[in-house]
């Protein structure tokens, strides 16, 4: 299937022949036709997979097909993304597929100067980025209405959840006009996904492609026992060498990416770091001098995780597992790209057997265990993990029977159906107290007592 097929306008099928798109990925080929007639929509699909050509374009050949009239452009779609990183992408991919079309973009996130963005507001946008906070804030200062929106897209919606962004996410689609389309976008499809999807999506068109368990075939992927203290060692040794090219380094807390990033520019690495402390200026010429080989190896916290497109990254080093083993399928997603080959390196101490345990499950196969090191670890790393996990094992309570269950049990045990026997009867025994009821007996009050002493 070529592009040609969607019906797309010539000026938007001119610049993804500029990008040198030949075939549209599933993702885009399942959803694209759905979004040019206008349904609303719930995908899901991992980064990496197009998914921003897979709205971006429906979306400008709707718009272009009825350019504003003089005068202010009003915003007409809105997108919205949990991260600075993201959308800053997500707002370059709409200039570069709209370059011939004439429609505007701009993006507003926090942690910058909010001039440049209200300055291009003034000046009138057909689409807009925007990460939750900032869009709220220049919605009450009354930069941005939303009454003239006919598209909204929500991207990455399980990561914005996990942000702690759903209220906000509420509050901007009151301000929305009740009649619109509405495109929604995720990795995986939690219970609070369906729930806010049912809330704000119209007899939506379901496509997925790509289930989050799945990783890349073009990936190696290798686990290295080593302990958390000699962690920081083994990367040094791994990146003296010549066969890491790039590196993207993935600590889970943002003290962890600050020390890795001062003990590799001791050892003489060419080094820089992104986190949530960092300003987004400093964030950015990180990026930038990451993608353009000035910096051989980035340190970053899962902010980096998705949505970042980085040519030609030949490994991702999981300095810590992640607690959650859908991270990991998001983190090594940034190598092994557009076709090319990529690596996985994850150090795994003692306490984080259990995340390789269920990283293991969840992609369901086994990483391969790199030994060729001089720090692995000494102690045992127990049996392989069972893949298919038993039924047993997948009870969040063995120790709990449900109600279903006991009745059957007490149907098939008499002792169970018997009549409760008193407190102090014993078995074959005849009670203490008699047939009859029991003879309450009183304590002497406090005064016979002391009359009778």
């Amino acid at each position: 299937m070529s592009f040609d097929q969607f019906g797309l306008s010539p000026e938007i099928l001119r610049a993804v022949k500029a990008e040198k798109y030949e075939h549209p990925t599933p993702i885009q080929e399942k959803a694209i036709p759905h979004v040019i007639e206008g349904k609303d929509l719930l995908g899901c699909a991992q980064t990496g997979t197009g998914k921003t050509a897979a709205f971006a374009l429906p979306i400008l050949n709707r718009l272009s097909a009825e350019p504003p009239k003089s005068g202010r452009r009003n915003t007409r779609c809105l997108v919205l993304s949990p991260t600075r990183e993201l959308a800053s992408q997500i707002a370059e991919s709409f200039t570069v597929y709209g370059r011939y079309t004439g429609m505007r973009n701009t993006v507003v996130f926090g942690g910058v100067s909010q001039r440049p963005q209200t300055d291009a507001l003034r000046k009138g946008v057909d689409v807009l980025v925007a990460t939750p906070g900032r869009l709220l804030d220049l919605i009450q200062q009354r930069f941005v209405l939303l009454d003239k929106v006919e598209v909204l897209v929500l991207d990455e919606a399980d990561r914005m959840l996990d942000m702690g962004f759903i209220n906000d996410i509420r509050r901007i689609i009151e301000l929305l006009p009740k009649v619109r389309q509405t495109l929604m976008f995720s990795a995986t499809m939690p219970y609070d996904i369906r729930r806010l999807a049912d809330t704000i999506l119209r007899d939506p068109v379901e496509v997925a492609v790509t289930p989050v368990a799945a990783t890349a075939d073009m990936i190696d992927q290798f686990v290295y026992y080593v302990e958390k203290s000699n962690k920081i060692d083994l990367l040094k040794e791994l990146l003296h060498g010549d066969e890491i090219k790039n590196a993207l380094v993935f600590s889970r807390t943002k003290h962890g990416a600050d020390r890795i990033e001062r003990s590799l520019e001791r050892a003489g690495i060419r080094v820089e770091a992104i986190h949530g402390d960092r300003s987004q200026n400093a964030r950015e010429r990180a990026l930038a001098a990451f993608k353009k080989g000035t910096t051989r190896v980035l340190v970053a916290t899962d902010i980096a995780a998705r949505g970042l497109d980085i040519n030609e990254l030949s490994h991702v080093i999981n300095y810590d597992l992640p607690n959650e083993p859908e991270s990991y399928v998001h983190r090594i997603g940034r190598t092994g790209r557009a076709g090319l080959t990529g690596v996985a390196f994850s150090f795994c101490a003692i306490e984080e057997r259990p995340f390789l345990q269920s990283v293991e499950r969840l992609i369901k196969k086994h990483l391969k265990v790199a030994d060729n090191h001089a720090y692995r670890s000494e102690l045992n790393p127990g049996p392989p993990t069972a893949l298919e996990p038993t039924k047993s094992k997948l009870l969040k309570n063995p120790y709990v029977i449900s109600a279903t269950d006991f009745a059957a049990s007490a149907a098939a045990d008499p002792a169970m159906n018997a009549a409760p026997r008193r407190r102090f009867d014993s078995p074959g025994k005849p009670s203490r107290y008699g047939a009859g009821p029991r003879k309450e007996t009183r304590r002497p009050s406090s005064s016979s007592s002391s009359r009778s002493r």
